[in-house]
């Protein structure tokens, strides 16, 4: 058993890291080309419906589902999210 001060520091080391995490999405959202319904959403309405997601994740033998809660954000508009994403990424170097 830990004792209580080092689970304390333990807690506070995971919150802090989670933190860093929560404020490098949200520049990093703020930098992208999101689509045009979302260019004018304040970083508040990014993190509440983006981030802030109720989800479940179901795992099945050979796959995992992600089911989220019902958001303002549907389908079309994560795919255009993924794609601009996709975009980012450095092509393949040819070895």
């Amino acid at each position: 058993m830990m004792a209580p001060d080092v689970r304390k520091f333990r807690d506070f080391e995971v919150q802090l890291q989670l933190h860093s995490l929560a404020y490098n999405l949200a520049t990093f959202l703020r930098c992208i080309e999101l689509p045009e319904a979302m260019e004018d959403w304040s970083l508040t309405s990014l993190q509440l419906k983006l981030i802030k997601i109720g989800t479940r994740v179901v795992g099945h033998a050979r796959a995992i589902t992600f089911q989220l809660a019902q958001v303002a954000v549907k389908g079309p508009m994560v795919c255009a999210i993924l794609a601009v994403i996709r975009r980012l990424r450095a092509p393949p170097s040819c070895a």
